[in-house]
């Protein structure tokens, strides 16, 4: 398994989706991009700024109901692509005990950043999908726009979605 961490939540303006940049930590700094929804790409970019919402959102829910049951999430690992879909996985300790649970990555990556939980990807996902991203002026953390800004596109985003546009 390779050891990632949340590059970026970004929006692809191609195609103006929103997309996960989980880059490994060792390495070739590879990353694995995966297009998420613009509600959950919402819920990560509320937790990596720490926005609390009036009333729990869902994976806040799932983090208080994990923490009430004393159940660690040990990793989070995104396992596979089949079909043009990714696979995840929640491996969860309590006491002695692992549990697997299959995940969406979008939800598994929003309730990671809750938890505080490491990242991962299979190798041979990483092997086949991985991409190394050209070097640019926003490489370095420090240049990254903050938080609010990133919450700010997305709620533009937001605002000049149509329903038809999510029509197949």
């Amino acid at each position: 398994m390779v050891e990632v961490r949340l590059r970026a939540v970004r929006v692809d303006l191609q195609s103006n989706t929103p997309v996960l940049l989980l880059q490994e930590t060792d390495g070739e700094g590879r990353t694995l991009p995966i297009f998420i929804g613009t509600p959950e790409a919402a819920a990560i970019a509320y937790a990596l700024q720490g926005v609390t919402m009036p009333r729990p959102m869902t994976h806040d829910l799932m983090r208080d109901v994990l923490m009430s049951l004393d159940v660690q999430i040990e990793r989070v690992v995104i396992t596979e692509l089949q079909d043009a879909t990714y696979y995840a996985e929640l491996r969860l300790r309590r006491g002695g005990d692992v549990t697997v649970v299959s995940s969406r990555p979008s939800d598994a990556v929003a309730v990671a950043v809750r938890t505080g939980s490491p990242l991962y990807v299979s190798d041979e996902l990483m092997d086949s999908e991985g991409i190394l991203l050209a070097a640019d002026s926003s490489e370095d953390d420090e240049d990254d726009p903050p938080p609010e800004v990133l919450i700010g596109q997305f709620q533009q985003f937001l605002k000049s979605i149509k329903p038809e546009d999510f029509a197949s």
